[in-house]
Order: C-alpha cells, then structure tokens, then sequence
C-alpha cells in the first residue's frame, strides 16, 4: 500500500517585525514559523476529540538555512508528516519564496504525542497517522 502524506500549505508576508539587523528574515522566525505551520496543520485536520485527548512536543528541529528573504517578500510554508515511531513522527517543512519558488528553508522536526492530562508519551494509533494522509 502506497501512504501519501498530505501537504499542507499556507502563505504569508515578511513584516518588518521578522527582520534582524542585517534586514532580512531573522533565523527564529523560521524556526517559529515551522511551529506555527505544524499547529495549524493539526488544527485543521485533527478531530475535536483527538484534540482533547492528546498533544504534540518537539523533541528536535534541524533546519538548514538556503536563502535570505526580505521585507515584503511571500513565503510559501509546505509541510507533510512523514515516518512516525511507535510514539514520535517526523514533519518535514520546507519554506520557499512565493513568487520564485526557490527554497529558502527546510526543516526536519521530531515531534513526540502526549497523553494531554498525564503528559506522559501514547502510541501513534493507525487512526492518527492517517490524519495527515491524503
């Protein structure tokens, strides 16, 4: 059986606020955007009751840096889940200007499932992988 990840996409603009002092993305923006793509992804796909009943943590981001983005530019967040572990899944983010389509950012981050009142680590049911399948 061939699994084929759903990728999920969203837009937006450098503002002013995720500048540094050089004038061009500041690295933790990346990294917050990769956060916030994740979420938003779960958000959207996820089941109310799924949503009540556990939590995701980041274990471990590796981002490699490609290209510089600038005031104004538009960015194109793509993300997917690919393999997964018994309690840990692995969301791949690419993050690439809009307009050129050239990547300036790819992130790999190991995210662990938590049970949402024990805080404890819970199997990644087969119900809950094929949240983020297509």
């Amino acid at each position: 059986m061939e699994i084929n990840p759903e990728i999920y996409e969203k837009t937006l603009v450098v503002k002013e606020k995720n500048l540094d002092k050089q004038k061009h993305v500041n690295n933790v923006e990346y990294l917050q955007w990769v956060q916030d793509v994740a979420e938003e992804h779960w958000e959207k796909r996820a089941s109310e009751a799924q949503k009540t009943k556990v939590i995701w943590v980041v274990v471990k981001h590796e981002i490699s840096y490609k290209k510089e983005a600038f005031l104004g530019d538009p960015i194109l967040l793509q993300t997917y889940v690919g393999d997964a572990t018994h309690v840990t899944s692995i969301r791949h983010v690419i993050i690439k200007n809009a307009d050129t389509d050239k990547v300036l950012a790819e992130a790999k981050t190991t995210w662990c499932l938590l049970d949402k009142e024990s805080k404890k680590p819970v199997k990644i049911s087969e119900e809950l992988k094929r949240v983020f399948l297509q």
